[in-house]
């Protein structure tokens, strides 16, 4: 039941006495580094200063910005000849972030795969299909070394070619996936083409991330392929997955409290919320010797789900992530969340794997369209009156906005390799 029992079922007390320890370890590392050592200066802290969790808020916040601006060697502790992995985000505005890994940091979160993947019921027996991109994200990796870590026999598939994919869970008899859940809803589409169903498959657990996606979306997924779907949440900044996961229970994702120590935090005020508040993760590494990061603005928006989990574990649970800060979509004034969307879409029968959210301005006046892919046996030409009346009643009512729907066919819409990018904000450009 348990990768590592003791640490997974320590008591509370020593649980929040390991963090304080493990935190003013990884103050003492992180002043090591050019950034940290002018930052902890300008407010007078030291190695050893933390006695308590209110100790921590003085500490300045890390911001992605910050990473960007002391890019690429800023926030390095240890000489290059120490260093064995780089791992960075896209980069597609400025710098890229930037992260840095010893040997004993990749040790330690290939365990925390591990130990996640153990959680979630996959074991030495397993056979691993890693539908994840390899290289500089760190999905593809970081799920692979805590899979070959566990004992599982790993396929390292990476993403693309359905037909291929498929083919491979047939005759290697794939007992356990790891695939984005858009991919996810993609990949099902090619059943029909090879005559496969999913009695015909050995699947039984799969384990999805890297994007946002709804409870809906999760239980869709587990119904078209009739397995079980685990949550995971992780970025980069963080190692990558592993930060947290969902046991048996499905219940919130267990975020391990030995490696990392969060807060939710006011985004607008910076002030820390108690448990059960709505509001913004905020992460520190306390085991990551070559880069570690203190007080990190995820810009994640979840809570902590303090209460007991009935699996045993004592490390503290996140909801599911409601989406980002940045994501927020300001319609006419009206707060909204791509994830509102997705919810509402994926609760419907009818509605296919895909949808597409455009914004323009029209007259001054902020215009919101969603395209929506229908299945292909309820898509019919001229004959969705009543199921495009449903749709847009059910999406006013919950985003308060009164959207302009179009229905179209299955693949209608652009495919993702790689994270589905369903909004296109045109105001700008209009």
């Amino acid at each position: 039941m348990y990768w590592e029992k003791d640490i997974e079922t320590l008591g509370r007390d020593s649980l929040n006495k390991l963090i304080i320890d493990r935190f003013n370890h990884a103050l003492e590392r992180a002043s090591k580094s050019l950034f940290y050592t002018k930052r902890l200066n300008e407010v007078a802290i030291k190695p050893g200063n933390i006695k308590n969790f209110k100790d921590i808020s003085n500490i300045p916040f890390t911001t992605k910005q910050d990473l960007r601006d002391n890019f690429p060697y800023g926030l390095l502790t240890m000489p290059l000849d120490n260093v064995i992995r780089m791992h960075s985000s896209s980069g597609t505005t400025g710098n890229p972030t930037v992260i840095f890994h010893n040997q004993n940091d990749i040790n330690q979160w290939s365990n925390l795969l591990a130990r996640s993947l153990y959680m979630a019921g996959v074991r030495k027996s397993d056979i691993f299909q890693n539908i994840m991109g390899y290289g500089l994200f760190t999905g593809g990796l970081g799920f692979h070394y805590g899979a070959e870590k566990l004992g599982s026999l790993v396929i390292p598939i990476a993403t693309g070619n359905s037909d291929r994919q498929l083919w491979f869970m047939k005759e290697f008899k794939t007992t356990v996936v790891h695939f984005l859940p858009s991919y996810a809803l993609r990949l099902h589409m090619h059943f029909n083409d090879q005559n496969i169903k999913p009695e015909d498959l050995h699947l039984k657990i799969a384990c999805i991330g890297a994007e946002p996606h709804t409870e809906e979306t999760r239980k869709k997924i587990e119904e078209l392929y009739k397995i079980m779907a685990y949550n995971s949440y992780g970025l980069s900044e963080m190692n990558g997955p592993g930060v947290a996961f969902e046991c048996e229970y499905q219940n919130g994702m267990h975020l391990w409290e030995d490696n990392y120590y969060m807060e939710i935090i006011n985004p607008d005020t910076g002030e820390v919320l108690p448990d059960g508040e709505e509001g913004e993760l905020v992460l520190t590494t306390l085991m990551r010797e070559a880069m570690p990061i203190l007080r990190y603005r995820t810009r994640d928006l979840t809570r902590i789900i303090s209460e007991p989990c009935k699996c045993g574990r004592t490390h503290r649970r996140i909801d599911r992530i409601k989406g980002r800060t940045d994501d927020m979509l300001i319609i006419n004034g009206v707060n909204i969340f791509p994830m509102q969307i997705e919810k509402k879409l994926m609760s419907i029968s009818e509605v296919g794997h895909n949808y597409l959210i455009e914004i323009r301005k029209d007259n001054f006046l902020d215009k919101i369209s969603i395209t929506v892919e229908i299945s292909n046996e309820h898509f019919k030409p001229n004959e969705n009156q009543s199921l495009h009346h449903k749709i847009t009643e059910l999406l006013k009512n919950e985003i308060g906005v009164n959207p302009i729907v179009n229905l179209v066919a299955s693949g209608s819409l652009p495919e993702f390799q790689g994270k589905a990018d369903r909004v296109k904000d045109l105001r700008l450009i209009n």
